[in-house]
């Protein structure tokens, strides 16, 4: 006991220290916690698609499917209801950190600070930064705006959830992590706004996974909540995630204080059209009462005067007229109303007003769903109008009986009688001109409407197709030979085969505009404002149009000074490859030529030195050759040309065996005139000189011109029995090789 008191007294301390520090911080903090990150991952995951799946997507992984920043913007435009800068297309990194790059900055211009979190951290998949982010996320959309009683964000969230749970029992919340463990309070949040779906009663605080299971499944299926946390997870660690549990509390903040304000709001429109049918109740009653005493009276006038009893008039009342007969109450009532500020009531002749509003032209500026609008009012106006014809007709039916009475006003009657009768006829014909207008411009708007839709629907992919021939006009090639060239060029080719379709396509669409604007010209219509199905404007369309026109030859232009490059660099190519391919192989050559010189030469050595120089003054007399093919291969190098299909050899290689074919020449001239001073200084002959080479030929089988002096002994104890063979054997001990020249000069001894 006094264990687990003093660790949430150690809880208390760091939360309230949690609350001073920065939210980097303490956001750093929790993220080390295994447990808590797994409840994160699952809370973030459930939040991000319960938003995602009204845009008809979701995400599996919070760190993987973010990367591209794709669903990142999409998440970002449903639940700020704003439009994103427009995703770039491509699959590379670069265009993947652009994409995360626009929703950080997105999130910024909403007046987040963003500490430590990057693009290429997104990108990389780094699940603390990608957690961060999407709980920063949380905090601006889901729960930086709750506000109860001056509090804002966490603080009136915590208020807002005490509040609520404040009447039930064994509930007691004072933070989003120990006070949630045993479920309670989800239930009682729950009941509090909806108890037909829950039995508080029935909890058990002691059963705390069956009691954060049963809020988890009624808020997924009745409250439309998703199940972001696992009872086993919550009640398996000693203090919950804080941020997990503020996350789904937030839903439940949302969805109720929504339903509350709906239910507010229709309560209160209840309660205007109470009043107002009353009112209008109260109204039909007066004129109806109105109406009959006044059509009593006049009947009553005319029985008197027709059977000559007018003197009786000012002694007689009729029954009907009498006050008593006329009930007070909607007379007072409605006289109430006007003294109280409500709009006043007369009862005025049908007429009255009716001709402003049969003529007035309002349908001409109207959109289609405002002229289904005016057709519904209109059919109550004539149903209106119709229940009014008994009247007209009981006014001519009392003047017809007047007359036949031989009423003395009966002139006056008439006068009045044909005027309603005039008036009546034309408030018919003002309406069925008006309901003829109505449906006229219905029918024009339903085929302005079918023309948007089918303008909408040849505009978008001709829209994409634009952008996407701009985005390839304008794309960078790199290409290394002409077979790579020549193929772009094929394909601009074939693109610009497609122009002329599409421009048919284009003056297709353009079409359908002008079609809409001379159906709203001819019928005297204004249009409203833009095609609802489509953003696309036409002035969009051509100026899109226009740039891909201009792209096209520029295209061109490129094109073939690339091909004109590539051209140039297959020349080089050949040029060099036609050398080279003489070069190599005459190298080749004369390396095999000097291997059989040093062989098979016979005479003399001088005569052999001479040859031998003559030899090498044939090499050197190709320089030339050589230094032109080091021109050419600096010229390829400037071209940036790192490959030649035509030969086998580089320049490389040709220098390398030009080295070697110089040393060779120069080494087997140096031979020669070592055997001529050896020949000098030990006196041997021409014959015995000859012996020794074919000597050393034979133990030289590798043809290395040296070999391994310990591998003859007889030659080494030879040399022992001098004095100088002493010195020399100790230094051909140490190198351990063998010359042709001190091969005679040893045996020469």
């Amino acid at each position: 006991t006094q264990y687990f008191s003093t660790l949430v007294q150690y809880f208390n301390i760091n939360e309230q220290r949690a609350y001073m520090e920065p939210e980097s911080d303490w956001d750093r903090d929790l993220l080390l916690d295994p447990a808590w990150e797994k409840q994160q991952r699952k809370t973030f995951t459930a939040w991000c698609n319960s938003h995602l799946r009204k845009a008809g997507t979701q995400i599996e992984n919070i760190e993987e499917d973010f990367r591209d920043g794709l669903k990142l913007m999409l998440l970002l435009e449903v639940i700020s209801g704003e439009r994103l800068p427009k995703p770039e297309r491509g699959k590379m990194r670069v265009h993947k950190i652009n994409n995360v790059n626009k929703a950080l900055d997105f999130i910024a211009s909403k007046g987040v600070k963003l500490v430590s979190i990057g693009a290429e951290e997104i990108v990389d998949g780094n699940a603390k930064m990608t957690l961060g982010m999407i709980w920063t996320i949380i905090l601006r959309f889901a729960i930086q705006d709750i506000s109860v009683e001056e509090t804002s964000a966490k603080e009136g969230l915590l208020l807002w959830c005490q509040r609520k749970t404040a009447p039930y029992k064994n509930v007691n919340v004072q933070n989003f992590h120990i006070s949630w463990k045993d479920g309670l309070a989800f239930n009682a949040l729950i009941h509090r706004h909806r108890p037909e779906l829950i039995d508080y009663d029935k909890l058990r605080k002691d059963d705390p996974v069956t009691n954060l299971n049963n809020a988890f499944e009624v808020a997924e299926k009745y409250l439309d909540i998703p199940k972001m946390l696992d009872a086993e997870d919550i009640v398996g660690t000693l203090r919950p995630d804080e941020k997990a549990i503020m996350t789904y509390v937030s839903c439940f903040y949302h969805a109720f204080s929504g339903a509350q304000k709906a239910e507010t709001a229709a309560n209160r429109i209840c309660k205007v059209l109470a009043v107002n049918q009353e009112n209008e109740h109260l109204m039909e009653d007066y004129e109806k009462l109105a109406s009959d005493v006044s059509m009593q009276a006049c009947v009553r006038v005319c029985e008197r005067e027709s059977m000559q009893l007018q003197h009786r008039i000012c002694r007689i009342t009729p029954p009907e007229l009498h006050p008593q007969h006329l009930h007070p109450l909607p007379f007072f009532t409605i006289n109430t109303l006007r003294l109280s500020g409500s709009a006043g009531y007369y009862c005025t002749e049908l007429y009255t007003g009716k001709e402003a509003m049969l003529t007035q032209k309002d349908y001409e500026t109207a959109s289609l769903s405002e002229i289904k609008a005016l057709l519904k009012k209109h059919e109550a106006f004539e149903s209106d109008l119709a229940a009014h014809q008994d009247r007209v007709e009981q006014i001519a039916a009392i003047a017809q009986e007047l007359n036949e009475l031989d009423y003395y006003d009966s002139p006056s009657v008439n006068a009045r009688c044909q005027k309603i009768c005039e008036q009546w006829d034309v408030l018919g014909s003002l309406t069925q001109s008006r309901r003829e207008s109505l449906e006229r411009t219905e029918k024009q708007l339903e085929s302005i409407d079918e023309l948007y839709l089918e303008y909408a629907k040849r505009a978008a992919p001709f829209n994409n197709w634009m952008e996407g021939a701009m985005e390839d006009l304008q794309d960078m090639f790199i290409v290394h030979n002409i077979e790579e060239i020549q193929g772009l060029i094929t394909a601009h080719e074939q693109f610009k085969a497609t122009l002329p379709e599409a421009n048919k396509e284009r003056e297709a669409i353009q079409a359908i505009q002008a079609e809409v604007q001379k159906i709203a010209q001819y019928n005297g219509i204004k249009l409203a404002g833009t095609n609802p199905y489509t953003t696309i404007t036409p002035s969009s369309i051509d100026s899109k149009w226009d740039k891909v026109q201009k792209l096209v030859p520029q295209r061109d232009q490129a094109l073939q000074e690339e091909l004109g490059r590539q051209q140039s660099n297959d020349h080089l190519r050949r040029q060099f490859a036609n050398q080279a391919n003489i070069v190599g192989p005459w190298i080749q050559n004369k390396m095999e030529e000097i291997g059989r010189i040093s062989i098979e030469m016979n005479g003399t050595l001088e005569d052999q030195l001479t040859h031998l120089r003559q030899y090498e003054q044939s090499i050197i007399d190709y320089k030339p050759n050589i230094d032109q093919l080091e021109g050419n291969h600096q010229l390829i190098q400037e071209a940036l040309i790192f490959d030649n299909k035509y030969t086998a050899y580089t320049m490389e290689h040709l220098r390398v065996g030009w080295e070697q074919l110089l040393t060779t020449i120069a080494r087997t001239i140096n031979e020669i005139e070592n055997q001529i001073l050896t020949r000098d200084a030990k006196g041997i002959s021409q014959e015995q000189l000859h012996e020794y080479r074919t000597s050393f030929n034979h133990f030289d089988k590798n043809k290395t011109t040296m070999f391994i002096l310990l591998k003859y002994k007889p030659i080494n104890s030879k040399i022992r029995e001098t004095d100088s063979g002493t010195e020399v054997l100790s230094s051909f001990l140490l190198s351990s090789i063998y010359s042709l020249y001190m091969f005679i000069f040893i045996y020469a001894v």
